[in-house]
C-alpha cells in the first residue's frame, strides 16, 4: 500500500524518527521518556515490517532495549 509514493513501512519509519526527534524537544524528562517510548514502539513495528527479519532485527533489539530503559526509569526511578 502506498500513499503519495511512500509505503506503509516507510511511513512508520518516518513517524518513528519524528517521535524520537520530538522527544528531545521536551522540557520534562518524564514526558521525554514517554514520547521516546512511543518512537521506540514505532521503530519496533518498523523493524518487523521490513522485508527480512535479518534487516530489522538490529532495529528491534536496540529499540526494545531503549524502551525497557525508559520504562525502568519511569517506574522505578521517580524524577
Amino acid at each position: 500500500m502506498e500513499l503519495f509514493g511512500i509505503t506503509l513501512t516507510e511511513c512508520v519509519g518516518y513517524l518513528a524518527s519524528l517521535m524520537v526527534l520530538l522527544s528531545f524537544a521536551m522540557k520534562s524528562v518524564r514526558v521525554l521518556r514517554m514520547v521516546n517510548m512511543v518512537g521506540c514502539i514505532l521503530f519496533i513495528i518498523y523493524g518487523f515490517l521490513l522485508p527480512t527479519l535479518r534487516i530489522g532485527l538490529p532495529i528491534i533489539i536496540a529499540n526494545t532495549a531503549i524502551f525497557l530503559v525508559n520504562l525502568y526509569y519511569l517506574l522505578y526511578k521517580r524524577q
